[in-house]
């Protein structure tokens, strides 16, 4: 049965059930489920916990003599399972509908894993745990999602905050949950009960939206020039260096453009991604990317790399960030827009 993370609450209240799949993209909510799945158990007395991650070499074996046996410390045992962002495989599929058959109810097991996507939902193992358990998916939260979810942060915390103070929090943690949950602690700390305006969550806020150098070349795979010009402005603050930042976008476009060299000779895309090693949660962007950028953009975006590297290394360059944005922006633009005809300067 499919629970959305903030119904799971209410749903723990009805009892318990024999499994729980948490799945999703945003680690704090996958966290937190698992805490409030963990916590109930406890209460009802699932004293003992043991904890497993899938890793190479994993003994499934291990995982079913756990569910089966009788705890030296408690009647009642709860087992967690990290699938560690991988699928369990053909042993692990076998081993998942093995312990439906058992359904041991002193044993109650938790799967957290990354994104369930339709395939994994499809398969027998998920159909079978999901058949007598809980599917908790949990998603990136924006727009009212978001803000929704600091209501309940803040009702749950007894945080009275003003409006305008709860979207600057946002618009800070730039939608990190994690980080956004930890200033919310920090503030029922410090404010306690008493009205939170938006000049005391200015005052004690870190601001907790930290980039990258991988997070500008992620915005640049996808297209999105608003979160690349973003990450590039958070980054010229913190003083990181330009050739650092020239050096991550020239690997991401010369790769792109070998990429798409192979494609024009014939090769296949999949054996393209083996060669260069490029992992699978990395090759869903690129292809987006090389969806949008034809050789001929790369090539022009490999010539104002070079440009600036030259300029730069000259000391002509004034503005060095100014300039790198030019560069992001035509790495973001859609193959519809005309490419810039003025150099770089």
């Amino acid at each position: 049965m499919r629970c959305y993370a903030n119904q799971l609450p209410n749903e723990l209240k009805k009892g318990m059930q024999p499994f729980y799949l948490v799945f999703g993209e945003e680690p704090f909510q996958v966290a937190q489920c698992a805490q409030q799945i963990r916590h109930t158990a406890k209460q009802q007395g699932f004293d003992e916990v043991i904890k497993f991650t899938l890793m190479p070499g994993f003994d499934w074996q291990e995982l079913i003599a756990q569910y089966q046996s009788m705890s030296l410390f408690s009647a009642r045992t709860l087992i967690e399972l990290d699938l560690n962002f991988q699928k369990p495989g053909t042993v692990g599929s076998q081993t998942f509908k093995q312990l439906v058959e058992l359904n041991n109810p002193d044993t109650l097991l938790i799967i957290t894993g990354a994104k369930a996507s339709q395939d994994i939902q499809r398969s027998a193992w998920f159909k079978a745990l999901d058949k007598f358990g809980i599917f908790v998916p949990c998603y990136p939260l924006t727009g009212n999602h978001l803000s929704r979810w600091l209501d309940e942060q803040c009702q749950r915390l007894q945080i009275n905050m003003q409006n305008d103070a709860k979207r600057t929090l946002i618009e800070a943690t730039e939608g990190n949950l994690l980080a956004c949950f930890q200033e919310l602690e920090k503030l029922s700390l410090l404010h306690g009960t008493a009205t939170i305006d938006q000049q005391q969550v200015l005052q004690g806020l870190l601001n907790q939206a930290k980039f990258d150098i991988f997070d500008l070349t992620d915005a640049l795979l996808h297209g999105n020039s608003r979160q690349a010009i973003k990450v590039l402005n958070k980054l010229a603050g913190d003083n990181t260096e330009a050739v650092s930042i020239l050096w991550a976008i020239t690997k991401e476009a010369n790769l792109l453009l070998t990429l798409q060299l192979g494609l024009q000779q014939g090769e296949q895309l999949a054996s393209l991604f083996k060669q260069k090693a490029i992992w699978k949660n990395q090759q869903g962007p690129i292809q987006q990317a090389l969806s949008r950028l034809s050789i001929a953009t790369l090539e022009q975006i490999t010539q104002l790399l070079a440009q600036f590297d030259a300029s730069y290394k000259q000391g002509n360059l004034v503005k060095p960030y100014q300039a790198l944005a030019h560069i992001c922006l035509v790495f973001c633009q859609p193959l519809a827009f005309p490419l810039p005809a003025h150099p770089l300067n």
